[in-house]
């Protein structure tokens, strides 16, 4: 069995500042300080994907995880875009699959220098070219510790959620214990007692979801984060999906004119602030509002280009496919089609067409959001 056996010595220069030190807190005089970590990690006892070192500050999260799983490589970010930073090797498709797996999601931001990325961002990057580029196990030291409590939940569950579909190892230490069941380890070793944990996967914790009709001057909060433009069309009714009192997912929806029917409403702006990516929540958001229209005798269809989208609608049992990705303009497909099954891309902006498909709201519910 796998087992912790280190000793970490450190020289200790006793000047004039320090014997003070020592007669001010009847710190005994020594010439060196001690620590050492003895204790099992049966790791190889069984097959995992995530382990967690966690516990207080100066407890020995880093020395245990330098010595058992290997240090953690610098990256470098000096392109002028964060795709371009990530290996010369690594396809478009690759790089963009990998981003919006860890909720890293906002197209825009994709193309700015990584030092002017928000915490949040620059987390989820980090993380996503550390999937890509270093092999097993990854490891990531501090995980969390310089961005907001709400992000360092949803990252983790993000970056949990690709570790395990890619069957890869990951390994973080963090001095945050409410990452846990977010991140859901399967082992959690804490140096300050050296105990070892196996873990079983756990359904991550519910959270607090209201949808409200929203006014139109909410879409200045999102349009920023929005990967296609900014404009929305005055007309639209506009969504909210909040995560407490928090907003965190809009949706703008749009009657569409057709030749033969008028019960047509379009989502015509889908998104998700970046500190909310990663949980569905923009699924969430569509899924209650086509349920209410559908209520209301009125169809609902999204007309997705984004390739992590048209991933999930096709994959949602609530969604129904009427038209593959296809565009009639013939010009270079690399970046609008990337992570898309080769079958479903005929141009360069490949937007599909779903319906809502899945259950009616309450009627009574869903004239008070509609026509809020």
């Amino acid at each position: 069995m796998p087992t912790i056996d280190l000793v970490a010595e450190t020289s200790i220069e006793r000047t004039t500042r320090v014997k003070q030190l020592e007669a001010m807190f009847d710190v005994p005089a020594t010439q060196k300080l001690t620590h050492k970590w003895a204790g099992d990690l049966p790791v190889d006892d069984k097959p995992w994907n995530v382990g967690l070192i966690v516990g207080p500050s100066g407890a020995g999260k880093s020395t245990i995880l330098r010595d058992r799983f290997g240090e953690m490589p610098e990256l470098d970010w000096r392109a002028g875009s964060v795709i371009d930073d990530f290996a010369a090797e690594l396809k478009m498709d690759e790089i963009a699959a990998v981003c919006s797996a860890v909720g890293f999601n906002t197209i825009p931001s994709w193309m700015k220098p990584h030092g002017v990325l928000s915490n949040g961002e620059r987390f989820r990057v980090d993380l996503a070219r550390r999937l890509l580029e270093i092999p097993d196990p990854v490891v990531v030291d501090e995980f969390t510790s310089v961005v907001d409590r709400q992000v360092a939940k949803i990252g983790a569950h993000a970056v949990q959620k690709f570790v395990r579909r890619n069957n890869r190892q990951f390994v973080a230490a963090t001095c945050h214990f409410d990452v846990i069941e977010w991140l859901q380890p399967d082992w959690i070793l804490e140096p300050a007692t050296m105990s070892f944990t196996w873990r079983s996967l756990q359904r991550r914790p519910d959270i607090d979801c209201t949808v409200c009709r929203v006014p139109y001057s909410a879409w200045r909060l999102f349009a920023p984060f929005h990967y296609l433009t900014a404009d929305l069309h005055r007309g639209a009714r506009c969504f909210v999906l909040f995560v407490g009192d928090q907003p965190a997912a809009f949706a703008g929806m749009l009657f569409r004119p057709h030749p033969k029917v008028r019960d047509i409403f379009g989502c015509s702006r889908l998104v998700t602030l970046p500190d909310f990516q990663g949980l569905g929540l923009a699924f969430a958001l569509i899924d209650q509002v086509g349920a209410a229209y559908k209520a209301l005798g009125r169809r609902v269809h999204t007309y997705p280009a984004h390739p992590a989208l048209i991933r999930g609608f096709d994959k949602s049992p609530c969604w129904a496919m009427h038209q593959r990705p296809a565009s009639n303009r013939r010009s270079s497909r690399a970046s609008a089609t990337a992570g898309l099954p080769k079958a479903w891309v005929l141009g360069s902006r490949p937007n599909a067409v779903f319906e809502y498909a899945g259950p009616e709201a309450d009627r009574k519910a869903s004239e008070r959001l509609v026509a809020a």
